[in-house]
């Protein structure tokens, strides 16, 4: 059986070796291409400074790129008895480059190679959502346009309240979408810095050119300060966390609407039959499951920023066993969010709308508003015009005005799409 990389001449208890690793191994094969690029910079830079010989070098980063292989074919695995991935990947390494493998370690610790693996990892699934969050605001924006002169009761309290439109409903999605990227991208300029070279969190006494492996793993900057550096544990990733608890606050809202406005009371949309499921007793049933699981998902995404503030608001500086619960917590609700952005970019293109929502009875004091705004525009203070509007629809003589004309900007008639465009491009821009 192998040792840890911590251990000398006493076994560890069994029993204490299950509890302490816990699920870690599982969820450190998602670290694993990220450990062979923090070490293959940390060799490198070991060279650099003298620290490591050139054939050492060679041997290691010739031993890297096999391990590296294997990863990719999904034939790696950690080894029973080997306590995480970044133990697996040296022991692997110093059987195959034999003395060079043992020296990988030279002014590291444990605590700085996971955690720039960890942050490696956050940039680029916080590049992936990114992606995913452009092309379904690319859909709202489509769809948006196209049914912008389609007309939508608009609801407050849940009672029938104002026109709406189903552009300005989509494109108020769209604009949600553009607040969101800007935590997204706060998320990934904070993962976007190099915590390698604090080791255990108060530096080392090795001449190590912390710069020049920031370069080398595309970090826009360094954690300057060691001791914050390995502050950061926790603090990444709650920050990711607060980032997609946004996108899936828009995802949740949106869903909730579509499930309103699929069912038989409202009827302002539809999908395909193959989009719903139905039931086992009603064979009249048309579910939307799929929007449903979507809400459930994002509200329990939405549960993560506070799940990682209850784990890690009560640690003094310094590292702590309980770090290692935070990928238990993050990794499995960045994936969520990922098929939750995927299954919506799928069933969107697919949405029907409901052309002649408004030509029912029951919308006619819909226009309540509009006819109030019209006698005001004749001369008639608000208030009155207020009350003989109120005093119309109590007594059944209310009727809509001929035509409704909204002109200012993010209203029916003018829902402002190319602003919101260019919000989104300008958001978007910040990621490079």
């Amino acid at each position: 059986m192998s040792k840890k990389l911590w251990q000398k001449d006493i076994e560890v208890n069994k029993l204490v070796e299950q509890f302490t690793v816990g699920r870690d191994k599982e969820f450190d094969l998602l670290l694993a291409v990220h450990d062979i690029a923090a070490s293959k910079a940390h060799a490198r830079m070991l060279e650099k400074v003298k620290l490591l010989g050139k054939e050492d070098l060679k041997k290691l980063l010739l031993g890297l790129d096999s391990i590296e292989k294997q990863i990719k074919k999904g034939v790696f695995k950690i080894e029973d008895g080997v306590e995480d991935i970044h133990s697996q990947i040296e022991l692997q390494l110093t059987k195959t480059a034999g003395e060079a493998g043992k020296k990988i370690h030279i002014g590291r610790s444990r605590n700085d190679q996971v955690l720039t693996a960890l942050k490696l990892y956050l940039k680029d699934e916080v590049k992936v959502v990114s992606k995913q969050v452009e092309e379904v605001f690319g859909l709202f924006i489509k769809l948006s346009e196209q049914h912008k002169n389609v007309l939508l009761p608009g609801y407050t309290h849940l009672q029938i309240a104002m026109p709406s439109s189903f552009g300005l409903w989509l494109g108020a999605y769209a604009e949600s979408l553009c607040d969101d990227m800007e935590l997204v991208v706060a998320a990934y300029h904070i993962c976007n810095k190099n915590p390698l070279g604090s080791a255990a969190g108060y530096g080392s006494s090795f001449p190590l050119d912390r710069k020049y492996t920031t370069a080398l793993m595309d970090f826009e900057q360094m954690n300057v300060n060691s001791v914050y550096a390995q502050m950061t544990r926790g603090k990444s990733e709650k920050a990711v966390a607060v980032a997609l608890a946004s996108v899936a606050h828009t995802l949740s809202k949106f869903s909730y609407d579509i499930c309103l406005y699929l069912s038989q009371n409202f009827g302002f949309i539809s999908f395909p039959e193959e989009l719903t499921t139905g039931s086992s007793i009603m064979p009249h049933k048309k579910n939307p499951d799929l929007f449903e699981l979507v809400r459930g998902k994002c509200n329990i995404i939405q549960g993560i920023p506070n799940q990682l503030t209850l784990l890690t608001n009560n640690l003094p500086s310094g590292y702590h066993r309980d770090m290692q619960l935070t990928k238990e917590t993050l990794f499995p609700a960045i994936q969520q969010l990922k098929d939750c952005l995927q299954i919506i970019a799928f069933a969107l293109p697919q949405m029907e709308v409901n052309k002649n929502i408004l030509g029912d009875v029951k919308y006619a004091h819909l226009y309540s508003v509009d006819a109030l705004n019209e006698l005001v525009k004749k001369g008639i203070p608000f208030r009155d015009a207020y009350k003989k509007i109120g005093m119309d629809i109590k007594q059944g003589k209310f009727k809509k005005p001929a035509q409704i004309k909204h002109t200012h900007t993010g209203s029916i008639n003018n829902p402002g799409t190319e602003l919101i465009k260019e919000q989104f491009r300008k958001v978007m821009t910040k990621m490079e």
